[in-house]
């Protein structure tokens, strides 16, 4: 499994950067994690765009989906001139309705497959097939309705956390995974706004700690940071290696 960061930054990018968006590679699939602003020009550096296997949009804030309206017009004149016939998979969760009803209409270029909350009170994890892979995906701790992803082939898993706030429930989800690419928007300085669901890389180190992961890679950063202060954050709680997303940066786990 490869996976290549196409994006990293929220709610806004750097410079020449992207919001987030990950490009999960294993066998013959080609899945893209999250589609925000940026995403689809730096896709295209690695991969054209007509042979994505699917699409999963964690949660309908703007910095984890606004490329998708880029990527339907490119899957348009694809299917115009005949390079890419068939519809690409997108995976969306429940709401905010407007939104999610607003590109559930692109059933030209898209066919809408639904993350829904049915496990959100039970045990147990939404799951579903993507090309090769298993996809699980889990609630997560956000003001709209959001889905930490799990990515299986092989025997080898990949967690993506998405946007979350702190909650003991995800450590069972990202149990054991080989790579754990984890949010950590927030220095200790700026802990008081977790409370908006999202995670201090100290406390992205904690999750990564207690689920025992092989590797942690942290993203979703604040771009006025210092992202030395971030690492040196989560490896005060991780005993693993920790390393940063940057756009080109790349992972393989075998």
């Amino acid at each position: 499994m490869q996976l290549t960061v196409l994006g990293c930054w929220a709610p806004y990018p750097r410079a020449g950067g992207a919001c987030p968006g990950y490009l999960l590679q294993a066998g013959t699939t080609n899945l893209l994690l999250d589609c925000g602003n940026g995403v689809l020009g730096n896709l295209q550096k690695h991969l054209d765009f007509r042979k994505l296997t699917g699409v999963v949009i964690s949660h309908l804030h703007p910095d984890h989906y606004y490329d998708i309206f880029c990527l339907r017009h490119a899957l348009g004149g694809a299917k115009r001139d005949g390079s890419r016939p068939e519809s690409l998979e997108l995976w969306l969760p429940e709401g905010p309705s407007e939104a999610r009803e607003q590109l559930a209409r692109y059933q030209d270029v898209f066919l809408i497959k639904a993350i829904t909350a049915q496990n959100r009170a039970g045990q147990g994890w939404l799951e579903s097939q993507v090309g090769e892979c298993k996809l699980q995906f889990m609630p997560t701790e956000h003001p709209l309705p959001c889905y930490a992803a799990a990515v299986e082939f092989q025997g080898k898993r990949i967690v993506y956390t998405a946007d979350t706030g702190w909650t003991a429930r995800l450590v069972p989800f990202l149990r054991g995974a080989d790579l754990l690419l984890c949010e950590a928007s927030l220095q200790e300085a700026d802990a008081a706004y977790a409370a908006a669901g999202h995670l201090t890389a100290g406390q992205a180190g904690e999750l990564a700690q207690q689920a025992g992961v092989r590797k942690l890679a942290l993203t979703h950063f604040w771009p006025e940071y210092n992202l030395a202060v971030t690492k040196q954050e989560a490896q005060r709680a991780f005993d693993g290696v920790v390393d940063l997303a940057a756009e080109g940066k790349v992972w393989k786990v075998e």
